[in-house]
């Protein structure tokens, strides 16, 4: 590039490079003065876009350790590290953005009157209804084509628009740290010990539910501010993220920056801008805020650490959360693992000292643990799943006014519709999987590749009118609890109720004032909640994560129950849990019932040690897939081939084999598996064979991935 000297070229700066006929935005990794390309065919950098480098250089090599480990292209992880606005290019300074609020004449005006002009109608409640207004995003989830609707409401002076810059929100310290009891301070000054250290061992704190973990996390980070330095808190969901928020902002008066996919493009920059340069001392957010760069960082929390959502499952397959201990060695700071229900793989690093392990075993405050019974559900009729021991349970708890908590991990409102005069089934062509039906759209939806039909009047088979719904989900045991409690009201919170923007906040909000009585959802209502007026919780099947494909299936069953019944008795109500099965004898289950997690942990890490599986071994998984079951099935052969040729005697090499789930999205999925008992051999056999998958010309047929140390075989 004419004018620029080599020194410009520093690592980690972003550039605009010629690619084809468009520009790109790459990042430079290095600078040589040679190449294995002849020169004719390089191309020179169009443009440098930065004067210092985006990421600090701990977190640079982070990068690259993490592409070297997950053999993945670093240009991807580059990619993934990288708020959207940055990656394509714009300045590395903070960014403004519209935001659209409702003007006086707006607030009185009557949306009614707009039912010629419906998308103009919805724009303007939600718009009533969100007085600080609202941005660009947030009005695509109210409507698809909003812009020129938009533009009407503001020429008819209802609606009018500002330019504003986010900036991190302060809190606004009122509420004062609360006293530790003797398992608390034992465990925070441990922690303590580790802030001290020049090395430190991440430590795993497990924590009943209830036990107080937010607290130790709290009273940490205060003494890291203190300090002056930063912190990280990675949580699994962004249903999570709001309660987290309050719950910091109630206690910390600093600026406090978010980093998740709810928020707009926009803001995740500046907030991403201000974790790096010290203004935000906290940052909080879920899986990709691993990679924010911090200017002084103390302290790394992972809550809910054995949540499979800090996997990724596509592109570039990373664990966050051993991604988070990896980084604490390298900034040298301390790294806290917390959850009630380790995974196994944190508890076998901590049987074998790599992590410090401490106990919080009783609930904080007095609470008791919930009283947990099993109702034996075979031979009983139902309605949707709500049996009559359930449903008088349910009465007992409404005329106490404590709140029931319902969990089914099952949205929609039946996973199936059948033709009662024939058996036909409506399926998914491309998955070959059931359609679930979804009364309040009428329509069919596959919930794995999301195609969608209409509900069918007539059975296409034989013209039978009789179509039957199949199964309950969340939707239906929600019409079935209107029906059986009229009087009293219900907050269904799932993937389908909480679509819009700041909705799972607004709900969560209703529950805590008491405006809902019954709380009925899916794993987002499941997961580190704290609503101290519910007094029962009941899991309406569970059944489902006791003969699962997968093997982790159990461990994850013994963990939602475990977090599903920490939601009731958190205050000073007590609490009760109910779960109804067909197997109530189900020793895995009577175990964790009755002796607890630790020792139904303890005993399926026990049959995983005989078994020779994760984490007493170590896996990759090359996937493929292909229009055709042949052309993935040849691809993964010749992989196969190839790793025999480089053969290491403490690899297996393991199909390929069709996945447990062989067809979605209409392409057919097959697996090849490599097993050691010690990570490097692994990953020495994947440092010759990956490389190799590029240049393969089955390869071009199929979409191909390399998945290390994978949680789901499905």
């Amino acid at each position: 590039m004419a004018g620029t000297t080599q020194d410009q070229y520093l690592t980690g700066i972003r550039v605009r490079v010629p690619f084809g006929q468009q520009q790109r935005v790459g990042v430079v990794l290095g600078v040589t003065d040679r190449s294995e390309f002849p020169k004719e065919k390089l191309k020179p950098i169009s443009k440098v876009i930065d004067s210092q480098p985006l990421l600090p250089a701990l977190l640079h090599k982070l990068l690259l350790q993490s592409a070297r480990y997950y053999h993945h292209p670093i240009g991807e992880v580059y990619e993934t590290a990288l708020p959207a606005l940055l990656r394509q290019g714009r300045t590395a300074t903070a960014q403004t953005e519209s935001i659209y609020r409702i003007t006086p004449e707006g607030e009185d005006y009557d949306p009614q009157s707009m039912k010629h002009a419906p998308v103009q109608q919805r724009l303007l409640k939600s718009l009533q209804a969100e007085r600080a207004g609202l941005n660009g995003k947030a009005l695509q989830q109210v409507a698809d084509h909003w812009r020129t609707p938009i533009q009407g409401l503001m020429e008819k002076g209802l609606v009018t628009q500002q330019e504003k810059q986010s900036q991190p929100a302060s809190g606004s310290s009122s509420d004062d740290a609360h006293p530790l009891n003797a398992e608390q301070q034992q465990a925070t000054t441990l922690i303590q010990q580790q802030l001290e250290q020049t090395h430190p061992s991440p430590v795993l704190l497990e924590g009943v539910t209830g036990s107080g973990k937010t607290e130790v996390y709290l009273q940490l980070i205060q003494q890291v501010l203190d300090t002056g330095k930063q912190a990280l808190i990675l949580v699994p969901e962004i249903s999570l993220t709001p309660q987290t928020v309050a719950r910091f902002q109630q206690r910390f008066a600093v600026p406090i920056a978010l980093l998740h996919s709810g928020r707009s493009a926009t803001e995740r920059l500046n907030d991403w801008i201000s974790a790096r340069d010290g203004t935000a001392r906290i940052l909080i957010g879920t899986r990709s805020a691993i990679f924010a760069p911090l200017k002084d960082p103390g302290i790394l929390i992972v809550d809910e650490e054995h949540d499979g959502s800090f996997k990724q499952q596509d592109g570039f397959r990373y664990s966050a959360r051993d991604l988070a201990v990896l980084r604490g060695q390298l900034e040298q700071i301390p790294v806290v693992l917390g959850s009630a229900t380790p995974s196994f793989e944190s508890l076998h690093n901590a049987e074998h000292g790599k992590y410090h392990k401490v106990v919080l075993s009783k609930r904080a405050g007095g609470a008791v643990p919930p009283q947990i019974s099993l109702i034996d559900v075979r031979s009983r009729k139902m309605a949707h799943l709500l049996s009559a021991p359930l449903i008088e349970k349910i009465e007992q708890h409404l005329s106490a006014q404590g709140q029931v908590l319902l969990f089914l991990n099952r949205r929609g409102y039946a996973p199936a519709l059948l033709c009662r005069s024939c058996g036909w089934i409506p399926t998914c062509p491309r998955c070959e999987i059931h359609y679930t039906y979804h009364q309040h759209r009428d329509r069919l939806v596959c919930h794995h590749c999301g195609g969608e039909r209409p509900h069918p009047s007539r059975c296409p088979e034989c013209e039978g009118e009789e179509i039957k719904a199949l199964g309950a989900g969340t939707e239906r045991i929600e019409e079935a609890l209107q029906q059986q409690f009229p009087h009293h009201s219900i907050a269904r919170i799932d993937r389908d109720t909480t679509r819009k923007k700041g909705e799972i906040g607004r709900k969560l909000e209703q529950i805590h004032a008491g405006e809902h009585q019954l709380l009925l959802g899916t794993q987002m209502l499941a997961k580190g909640h704290h609503f101290p007026n519910v007094t029962l919780v009941t899991i309406l099947d569970a059944d489902g994560g006791l003969f699962g494909a997968d093997f982790r299936t159990t461990e994850q069953m013994g963990q939602l129950i475990t977090q599903v019944a920490g939601r009731a008795g958190r205050a000073e109500r007590p609490g009760e849990m109910a779960i109804q099965t067909h197997h109530p004898d189900h020793p895995l289950l009577l175990t964790l019932l009755q002796q607890g997690y630790p020792t139904f942990s303890e005993q399926l890490l026990s049959e995983r040690r005989q078994a020779l599986l994760p984490p007493y071994s170590h896996w990759a998984l090359i996937r493929a897939e292909a229009a055709q079951s042949a052309q993935g099935h040849a691809f993964l052969q010749q992989v196969h081939d190839l790793a025999m040729h480089y053969a290491i005697p403490e690899v297996e090499v393991l199909g390929p084999i069709p996945a447990p789930m062989e067809k979605r999205a209409g392409r057919y999925r097959l697996q090849l598996l490599l097993q050691s008992s010690r990570r490097t051999p692994l990953h020495q056999l994947l440092a010759s064979v990956v490389p190799a998958l590029e240049t393969m010309k089955e390869g071009r047929k199929v979409r191909w991935s390399v998945d290390v140390d994978p949680i789901d075989m499905l």
